[in-house]
């Protein structure tokens, strides 16, 4: 194998971690302030890219990095390697509720197409870089749909979904469309692709968005049910309005609420 071959332990329902068994000299590569917690013999290390490779050469870093920038994600990532003795844990925690899914690369042809803002962490030798959707016009416009990250190796990398995780299995020719922030993940076989929701009564009113994933198998496609995008814009709506108004708590409540907090008199 190219990357370290890594041990991993998942723990929790909702608000999962998961934990990395490092043999000496094993080094997982992860995501600035995904880290939970480590033992006091792993070191830690901020790097350019994804530190795929051992060279030294600072214009592919430089490379590596720029395609993360482009990815929407930080052009730095942090190294945990295993510099003691015996074996030696560190854990990485979900950023908000769901499922981590576990990737053994070289069960899925050494690459995993993921959402960007999904991956978690990954043994080092696993290279994260970009993936284009081929209508570049139609991508602009579909928002989490356009640029999409690709796990390539052969070994494991960690990904999240948000809420609850649906693992589909595509036959030949079988089509599944899918809202462009509900998508995880997706195989190399899997025919991607950004099509427009069609009808200006579905486009202006459906609240679906412009743009839909359409899927084509074969291949395993996996779906999250809880998207980033739509846990923020429901944390946002919920928010106090300006003034720290409770325009959301309703009726008598709020105003007692606003009365006690001093904003209504």
């Amino acid at each position: 194998m190219n990357s370290h071959e890594i041990d991993y332990k998942i723990y929790g329902d909702d608000m999962q971690f998961v934990e990395i068994e490092l043999d000496p000299q094993e080094t997982v590569m992860a995501e600035p302030g995904a880290m939970m917690m480590m033992n006091d013999a792993i070191e830690m290390n901020t790097i350019f890219g994804d530190g795929s490779k051992d060279d030294d050469n600072f214009m592919g870093k430089l490379f590596s990095a720029g395609k993360r920038v482009l990815t929407g994600e930080n052009m730095f990532m942090t190294a945990f390697s295993n510099n003691g003795q015996g074996k030696q844990h560190v854990s990485f925690s979900a950023p908000y509720p769901g499922t981590i899914i576990p990737l053994d690369l070289s069960d899925y042809q050494g690459k995993i197409v993921c959402q960007k803002d999904s991956f978690l962490c990954a043994a080092k030798g696993v290279s994260v870089g970009m993936e284009f959707t081929k209508k570049l016009g139609a991508g602009f416009f579909g928002g989490e749909g356009f640029i999409l990250q690709k796990l390539e190796g052969d070994g494991m990398a960690f990904v999240h979904a948000g809420g609850t995780l649906y693992k589909r299995e595509l036959q030949a020719g079988e089509v599944l469309k899918v809202d462009t922030g509900s998508l995880v993940a997706f195989t190399k076989t899997v025919d991607y692709d950004i099509q427009m929701v069609g009808g200006i009564k579905n486009t202006l009113f459906g609240g679906e968005g412009f743009f839909l994933a359409r899927m084509q198998g074969p291949g395993t496609v996996w779906v999250q049910s809880l998207p980033l995008s739509s846990l923020a814009s429901r944390i946002v709506s919920a928010a106090p309005k300006s003034g720290g108004s409770r325009q959301g708590e309703g009726g008598v409540l709020g105003s007692i609420g606003d009365m006690i907090d001093g904003n209504k008199y």
